[in-house]
């Protein structure tokens, strides 16, 4: 049966007319049946009072729709985003974070950029920088898998957007908007791209993302500038479309071309698209990266090829996954990993069991690279946590037992995947049973909820171990107890298949 398409709308400039904002989405809502989001970009908070702000921020007035929107464009409003990495502003209002990708429970991708460009340093909190939008597309497209996202949103145009394509307005698309936001919809290659703060509408004809008879076929993208809302001159402000998730398209019809789609706009063309020249590709960097042979009683290190570092001068390295600001306790080539706890090494992720665990069996999956959340990963490293996922869940049902795994990805420096047994629904949860439960962090979420769920009288009935700091043992016994679990999950290593 084929996938049934989510149905969302994009929206302007807000400027701090809520009601004028979620008045028009219930008229279509009423008329059209419900949506299931609201994407804002631009200037969501105006230079208006606050007090029609504070009814929605109260939960006297609230929104209709889950909506979520972008950070900042100028200083006066970088006092309504406390929190950089993302929060809920008020019911049904979410800010999305300065830079990352937010991904649906149906599969949906959205890239998202707040801010405006800025190329000082340091950048201003209402902007991004050159770094922000290489380490975005380093994230997102550093592996052969990739062909591009969902929806990208950003607040400025992308300059020379208008380039092999239909007139653009009163906008000079070769002298307005962001090159590096043109150098990112270049990398990401989004089906959809919305931005604003030009107050006007613009929906230019589909760009190509390949060259035609050189490269394969791919999927074209739509770029659709929306205007404010409520402008006098009644220019479109709010966009409704529908959308099938990539990851559930059938490539063939994912790569059709629309009848009237042109060529990609930022292709160099002359001096006006070099933007190549303008925006220098991320630099490749010697990876630092590597795998511990659990074999040697020495540690040694082998490199990510599988062969010994002494085989060869110069082993192929990967691409080098993002690196922590400081001492990362969880990233295995760090000094400050306790390696006796390690248990099984992949390619892209490891087992270790979790320092004063719930039960002898508690154990982490931990990216090898350093990551903060499963957002974040690339698609290899997603891959093989989910052949982690179902191998533990086969070691653990030969046992008579059940598991269930859950992330916090809240005051977290690295990913930490944790499996124990059976559990209750928070945050994110994942049993065994196949049922997802996802809860959005809001302020002050107990950092350890999930243990303190699992430890309860209800669960475990274990509730002096529901601080791990009052549950750990000596360092034999971890050894012994890490030495166990590798020898019983040995049959069950996919690691080891040819």
């Amino acid at each position: 049966m084929a996938q049934k398409p989510l149905r969302l709308l994009a929206c302007g400039d807000v400027e701090g007319k809520f009601d004028v904002l979620f008045n028009r989405v219930r008229a279509i809502q009423k008329k059209s049946g419900n949506f299931d989001l609201l994407l804002c970009v631009g200037n969501f908070f105006g230079s208006t009072p606050d007090a029609e702000w504070e009814e929605y921020k109260t939960g006297i007035k609230k929104a209709p729709i889950q909506t979520y929107v972008l950070g900042a464009n100028n200083q006066e409003t970088v006092k309504y985003f406390q929190d950089a990495d993302g929060c809920e502003l008020a019911e049904n209002i979410t800010y999305l974070g300065r830079k990352g990708i937010f991904t649906g429970s149906s599969g949906l991708q959205i890239v998202y950029l707040s801010g405006t460009e800025s190329l000082d340093e340091p950048v201003p909190g209402y902007s991004f920088s050159p770094k922000d939008v290489s380490s975005l597309r380093t994230m997102l497209c550093s592996t052969s898998q990739f062909k591009g996202v969902d929806i990208l949103l950003t607040s400025p145009w992308p300059k020379y957007v208008g380039n092999f394509g239909n007139f653009s307005g009163e906008v000079d698309t070769k002298k307005c908007g962001s090159a590096l936001v043109s150098s990112l919809a270049t990398g990401l290659k989004p089906r959809y791209h919305f931005a604003a703060l030009e107050k006007t509408y613009y929906e230019r004809l589909p760009y190509r993302n390949h060259i035609v008879l050189q490269e394969n076929a791919q999927h074209a993208t739509r770029f659709i500038a929306l205007a404010n809302v409520g402008n006098p001159e009644k220019k479109k402000y709010l966009y409704a479309f529908s959308i099938v998730p990539m990851k559930l398209m059938d490539t063939a019809e994912l790569v059709k071309q629309p009848p009237d789609v042109t060529e990609n706009p930022y292709r160099k063309s002359g001096k006006e698209a070099s933007i190549g020249k303008q925006i220098p590709a991320p630099e490749e960097e010697t990876a630092c990266q590597f795998f511990f042979d659990l074999n040697e009683k020495q540690g040694r290190k082998r490199s990510s090829t599988g062969r010994d570092s002494k085989s060869s001068p110069h082993p192929k390295q990967p691409r080098k996954p993002p690196q922590p600001p400081g001492p990362c306790w969880f990233c295995l080539a760090s000094p400050e990993v306790e390696k006796h706890l390690v248990v099984n090494i992949g390619t892209h992720c490891y087992l270790a069991l979790a320092k004063g665990g719930l039960c002898d069996d508690h154990v982490l999956i931990l990216p090898i690279g350093h990551y903060q959340s499963v957002v974040e990963l690339s698609a290899e490293v997603v891959e093989e946590v989910e052949k982690y996922k179902a191998t533990l869940r086969r070691f653990f049902k030969s046992r008579g037992e059940r598991c269930v795994l859950f992330e916090r990805n809240y005051k977290s420096h690295h990913l930490q995947l944790q499996i124990a047994q059976p559990g209750a629904a928070y945050f994110y949860v994942e049993l065994d049973t196949g049922e997802k439960l996802f809860h959005r962090i809001k302020k002050n979420f107990p950092l350890q909820f999930g243990r303190e769920v699992l430890a309860s009288e209800a669960i475990l009935n274990i509730p002096d171990k529901s601080d791990w700091r009052q549950c750990q043992i000596s360092k034999e016994e971890e050894e012994t107890l890490a030495c166990r679990f590798r020898k019983d999950f040995e049959p069950f290593d996919f690691t080891l298949d040819d």
